[in-house]
Order: structure tokens, then sequence, then C-alpha cells
């Protein structure tokens, strides 16, 4: 079953951002483009290396009003001894989710119920709260910012111009489509 068009469910978590333990809800993410970005654990070896990428591309997510929400099923006094023990985790200026009974995970549909983690997932909600678009990987590989980051432009330029659609490797500039009967199975 898609959660392409899924309204977030109402929640209210603690987060380990900036130094500072912070509740975040529902109500936070209203308003904004938001990523939520689900991986299975602090601590551990591929997350890392993800997160490091997601920090040193936050000033141009904020450049373009979206709002990253990184989330595991740790507690946000895991999240600050990570910060604090590692270098890679040092960098994020983002809000880091606590989602330790999997409230999250499981809204988003991305719990791994035998093992108390999540699958790697990444979700963009539009400002209504919707899902637009999402992508969940293997445990195994890591995803990459850019990628993600070209994903989030597409979808606030079709909704902002709902009669044009985004080809593959579309960058802002570069051309769209409109879909119409002349276009098909001419491309």
């Amino acid at each position: 079953m898609s959660l392409i068009g899924k309204k977030v469910s109402d929640f209210k978590v603690q987060a380990y951002v900036n130094g500072e333990f912070k509740e975040v809800t529902l109500e936070d993410i209203k308003g904004r483009w938001s990523l939520f970005f689900f991986y299975p654990a602090d601590f551990t070896f591929v997350c890392p290396t993800e997160l490091e990428d997601l920090a040193d591309k936050y000033e141009d997510f904020q450049s373009i009003g979206c709002d990253i929400y990184s989330v595991s099923c740790d507690t946000h006094f895991v999240h600050k001894a990570w910060h604090d023990a590692s270098d890679r985790i040092k960098k994020i200026q983002y809000a880091m989710l606590a989602d330790p009974t999997g409230k999250l995970a499981r809204d988003f549909d991305v719990m791994i119920e035998d093992q108390g983690i999540a699958e790697r997932g990444d979700f963009i909600v539009n400002p209504e709260g919707e899902i637009v678009a999402y992508e969940v990987i293997a445990g195994n590989i890591g995803r990459n910012a850019e990628e993600i980051f070209r994903r989030v432009q597409a979808s606030q330029f079709v909704a902002e111009h709902g009669d044009e659609v985004c080809p593959a490797k579309w960058k802002p500039g570069a051309e769209t489509l409109k879909p119409s009967l002349d276009l098909v199975g001419l491309l």
C-alpha cells in the first residue's frame, strides 16, 4: 500500500537539537516542507555516514524551506551521547527525534517489530503534513543527501506548477514536461 498522500498522524516526541532537548509535535511541521529521515540506530556503522551527509547539506535544505528531522528508536539522551562522542554527529544542526516507543516508525510504516528499530526510510512531507515522496531501502545501503535534496526540489516544483512534471535527473532550471496526448509514446 502506498503512503503517498497520507497525512502524518498527531505526534509529540523529544528531540536533541543544537545542544538542547526540545519537544517536537505535528504542529511544528505544519506550514513548512519536512524531511523525516529514519535510520536504524545511533552508534552504528552506516547511519553516521548518512547523518553527516545530511548535516553537510543542511544549509541547502534550509535555503529551500525544508526542515530535516532524523528519527531513530533511540532516546533523546542517546542522541546527545552520540553527538558528544562522534565528530560526524557533532556537525548536525537539525533535530534528532527520539522515537523509543516506535510510534513515528509505525506511522511511517518503517518499524521492524522484532528488532525494535526502524528501516532506512526518508519521507518528504509537504506543508499540509502529507507524504509526497518516500524511499525505503535495506539497512545495509546508505542514502545520498544530494538525491534527496533534488527530490525535495522536484516535489516543491510540482506542488507549485501542477500542470508540469519533472523527468528523471531533473534539477531546478531544467526543462519540465507538460503531460498531454501529444507526448504519449514520444519520449
